[in-house]
């Protein structure tokens, strides 16, 4: 059996998992702040700064892994003939439902990829975090089995399959050369383009070290249809681990990645870029993981699907974007002192909304 097609069997989310396991912590090594090798809510809230969604000076960055993941997974659809545009399906409730996920997430600090790696970093605090995201995960079912859709897709023209993909390249062109078109109150350059000078967007690997982890994982995760979100969801509903066994292995692989680094730093406190206020770390998951499940996927699988041209997915990723400029500017994210000011109205508010989605958003029996 060819490599390729090995990533098509049982043994392909489990083989992307190491490869996500071991990547992440090297990451880390190489700079990418701690316990963040990848986390897509954590990117997206860095690419919203860079582009001036935000003005949080210390989280401003363009995640070379963001872009590779969208890249990455469009070599493996056009290679392997998956590459299938496709888009109509409740693109603006998906686009709802992705402002919602990452402002969880960032109550929390950190997606389903980042809770699994701060686990395996020793933190804690994800163990609170990866029980709300079971919980909100285990409402999603709910839903669906009251009969919960968000309708059906339907062939587009090509060229639609290609935006995200493009959008993408246009972002890698803008963190290369980073162009400055204004000028402040002191008369210095400034924007479009932000990048923080201090903080965690400031700390980064190097560009093509990044840019290629994320093609790589892209690539794989498009061939096993590597889903954090998925995996618990179809162990619950369906009594199938062949998703959750890739989270299972991500785990154990940046476990021992992370110990041989000397990265392993077991504990509560003092952790990087989290917070101990346990409450709103599951509950701000219990929204990330609701929101996934309704719209099909965690946020890495979101940003893979739209390489192979699936427009709902793409207008997801880009709520998630425009969702974490939101969370800032409305002080909704949490810090290492806490939840922001009003993350956990947010929070409630926000499951509230996705209730009302799952409630009323069902397939009508003909």
């Amino acid at each position: 059996m060819s490599l390729s097609r090995i990533f098509t069997t049982r043994w392909g989310p489990i083989l992307t998992g190491i490869v996500v396991g071991v990547l992440a912590p090297i990451l880390v090594k190489l700079g990418n702040p701690g316990n963040m090798g990848i986390c897509v809510a954590c990117f997206s809230r860095d690419i919203a700064g860079a582009l001036g969604l935000h003005r949080a000076t210390t989280v401003q960055y363009i995640r070379p892994e963001i872009i590779g993941f969208v890249l990455g997974s469009l070599v493996a659809a056009l290679l392997f003939r998956e590459f299938k545009p496709r888009t109509g399906s409740a693109p603006l409730v998906r686009f709802l439902l992705g402002m919602f996920a990452v402002i969880g997430a960032l109550v929390f600090l950190g997606c389903p990829w980042r809770a699994y790696l701060r686990l395996s970093g020793g933190d804690w605090n994800a163990i609170v975090g990866i029980l709300g995201l079971a919980v909100g995960i285990g409402l999603g079912i709910v839903f669906l089995r009251m009969g919960f859709s968000l309708g059906r897709n339907r062939p587009a023209p090509t060229a639609l399959g290609w935006v995200m993909p493009l959008l993408m390249i246009g972002l890698l062109l803008l963190l290369i050369f980073a162009p400055q078109f204004g000028r402040d109150a002191d008369g210095k350059l400034t924007g479009p383009i932000f990048l923080s000078a201090k903080g965690p967007g400031s700390l980064h690997a190097p560009l093509l070290i990044s840019l290629g982890a994320g093609l790589l994982i892209g690539i794989l995760a498009q061939r096993s249809r590597f889903c954090t979100v998925g995996g618990v969801r179809d162990l619950v509903l369906l009594r199938d681990a062949h998703l959750f066994s890739g989270i299972v292995a991500l785990i154990l692989a940046a476990f021992v990645t992370n110990l041989l680094l000397g990265q392993f730093k077991p504990g509560f406190e003092g952790q990087p870029i989290a917070q101990t206020n346990q409450l709103w770390n599951f509950g701000g998951m219990v929204l990330a993981g609701l929101a996934f499940t309704l719209a099909g996927g965690c946020p890495g699988r979101q940003l893979i699907m739209s390489g192979e041209g699936d427009g709902d997915a793409a207008v997801f990723a880009l709520g998630m974007i425009v969702g974490a400029g939101f969370a800032h500017n409305f002080s909704l994210v949490s810090s290492t002192a806490g939840p922001g000011p009003y993350g956990p109205a947010a929070v409630i508010f926000g499951l509230v909304i996705c209730a009302a989605i799952g409630l009323t958003m069902r397939e009508r029996a003909v």
